[in-house]
């Protein structure tokens, strides 16, 4: 914009410092000197600004000049998103690798979505019609799994005075011009700009009600999302938060998949972006990535772009969800993007917080999670974010100041444990640590849609494991032969809770997504095992006679044995337990109350 240019000053990393800024505004971007690098207004103070860049500076010198863009750091939101991968300001890593192959240039510039691709746009409004801001006026194939739904941009409403015809456009053609109350005429494109660091607004939250089905046991029955909600995966290293995510991303009921590789490793990013193109959606039979965006940003790209990359994330699945449709956005990791928080305010010379974090930490998180939700849109549909963030708390610990305030503003709480990974048992949910505030809201639809049953079973299944966890002291201290049978039994049963239900094979064909009526036949299962086996030890029955090692066996392979389509087979499990109990209790009365050896 013309007579808006600084003059750099200073240059530390990524932060940079200019002077002759006054003009400018905080969060404008801007370019940076003769390569037209990428960055944004952090700080004015008086005629010096300060500006965070998106891209490597070297190379970049003093007394090179500041130009403004008029905007805030802003996505363009249109067809070609969907099966795509970007970066963490939304340039297109197809594209950047056309220009450069093995790393990403300095000065590319804001690529962004194609320009020049034709759409098929179906036109869905006539001229002398009034829309309103978020009405769907056309809509475009965009996938054979995604219909994108172009809406009129935020704050506009009008009549239209010229519109085009259903045909092939690109997405700079302006498809309709709307004129509003003041006369001002407003040229609609496919595409629409919006602020990464502001949320988009909705017609009314409404109140969560609904799970996200995830086809995961640990998850949907003991520690259930909602559709709109927020969930943080904390883990340390080699835990499988990214496996966890993986699974939840090609098996979760959401139409939508946002998947936000922030400050990962490299190979493991690479792994992504090689694994899920190769990916079959289990419920269309189509490839994964015709419902999914990738956005990488790898542990050696600028710190800067990392710390954007979650607000991209969670924009682009904004804008699909004013679409009517329900996104789930992965993050991984938000405590890599913290870390970037970190790096940026010591570069600023901020007073540091706990751990060196900025003190506005705690505000940011809430920020994020905060534009999770289910609300009714603009255009009077029902759509949802679902925020699914992993945490990798350094050393595994905790009480570390990221995990501890993302505690603070979510409501499901996977806690993964070492040792259970270190044993292969996944997905490595602590279920002691881990918690679920959705359990009262979602009551009522489980008691529908599954039974009315489902979360008074999985508190009594819970308890058993807890009294597990009391009575492992004791083993480790003198035994198992000293505890009473009715303690060994709880044993048993929990063992077959832990092996049989919560862990879950991701490769096994039958293990690696479960229908919501198995995984709870399959814990009632459990459960009346865990009732006829106690039955018979308070009739005086050894525990050595009451734990039929091949029945306890069928019980914790049912997961592989029975299939997801033949739940009837569940029932003839349950009728074996009830005859070999029954005829044990029988026999054991007719031999004159006598221990059964």
């Amino acid at each position: 914009m013309e007579g808006k240019e600084g003059i750099i000053t200073q240059i530390n990393g990524p932060v940079i410092k200019g002077k002759f800024m006054s003009n400018f505004k905080m969060r404008e971007m801007v370019t940076v000197g003769k390569k037209k690098l990428i960055g944004e207004v952090i700080s004015l103070d008086g005629n010096i600004g300060t500006v965070q860049i998106y891209e490597e500076t070297e190379g970049l010198t003093l007394d090179e000049k500041i130009y403004s863009t008029g905007r805030p750091l802003s996505l363009k939101l249109g067809p070609g998103m969907i099966g795509n991968m970007f970066d963490g300001i939304q340039r297109p890593l197809k594209k950047i690798n056309e220009i450069e192959k093995n790393f990403i240039p300095e000065g590319i510039g804001l690529l962004s979505i194609d320009e020049e691709k034709l759409w098929d746009v179906k036109i869905l409004v006539e001229k002398g019609q009034v829309l309103k801001a978020g009405e769907i006026f056309a809509e475009v194939e965009e996938t054979s799994l995604v219909t994108h739904k172009v809406m009129i941009p935020p704050k506009i409403n009008g009549q239209v005075i010229d519109v085009k015809k259903s045909g092939k456009y690109n997405i700079e053609e302006t498809l309709l011009v709307l004129k509003d109350q003041k006369g001002i005429e407003h040229d609609i494109k496919m595409y629409q700009y919006w602020p990464v660091r502001n949320s988009r607004p909705v017609m009314k939250r409404r109140q969560i009600e609904m799970p996200l089905v995830t086809g995961q046991r640990v998850i949907d029955i003991f520690f259930p999302i909602a559709k709109g909600g927020t969930a943080a995966i904390p883990g340390g290293f080699g835990t499988g938060k990214t496996m966890t995510q993986h699974q939840l991303a090609k098996w979760s009921d959401a139409d939508i998949i946002v998947y936000v590789g922030c400050g990962e490793r490299g190979n493991e990013m690479t792994e992504v972006l090689e694994d899920f193109p190769q990916l079959i959606d289990p419920k269309s039979g189509k490839p994964i990535m015709q419902r999914t965006i990738l956005i990488a940003n790898t542990s050696n790209m600028p710190v800067a772009a990392r710390e954007a990359s979650i607000y991209t994330g969670i924009t682009m699945a904004e804008y699909f969800r004013d679409m009517g449709y329900h996104v789930a956005i992965m993050a991984d990791s938000t405590s890599r993007w913290a870390e970037a928080l970190r790096e940026i305010s010591g570069r600023l010379e901020e007073m540091p917080a706990e751990e060196g974090y900025p003190a506005y930490l705690p505000t940011r998180l809430a920020e994020f999670y905060e534009r999770g939700g289910y609300v009714d849109t603009l255009n009077n549909k029902e759509g949802s974010v679902t925020i699914i963030g992993a945490v990798s708390p350094a050393g595994g610990d905790f009480s570390e100041p990221v995990t501890e305030n993302t505690k603070r503003f979510v409501n499901v709480f996977l806690a993964l444990d070492k040792d259970l990974a270190y044993s292969r048992h996944y997905p490595a949910v602590n279920w002691l640590e881990s918690y679920s505030g959705y359990i009262k809201v979602l009551d009522e639809w489980y008691r529908e849609n599954v039974d009315e049953d489902v979360f008074k079973l999985r508190n009594r299944m819970l308890s058993l494991l807890q009294e597990e966890d009391k009575l492992k002291d004791i083993v480790s201290l003198v035994g198992e032969d000293v505890l009473p049978d009715d303690q060994r039994l709880v044993l048993e049963i929990a063992k077959v809770i832990r092996n049989g239900f919560l862990q879950q094979n991701a490769f096994h064909k039958e293990d690696t997504y479960v229908p919501l009526k198995k995984q709870y036949k399959m814990l009632e299962v459990i459960e009346y095992l865990y009732s006829m086996s106690n039955k018979a030890i308070k009739e005086g029955i050894a525990i050595s006679q009451v734990k039929n090692d091949d029945l306890f066996s069928e019980v914790t392979k049912m997961k592989y044995n029975i299939p997801n389509d033949q739940l009837e087979k569940i029932d003839d499990l349950e009728e074996k337990i009830k005859s070999y109990y029954t005829n044990l209790i029988s026999k054991y009365k007719d031999d004159g109350n006598e221990d059964v050896i």
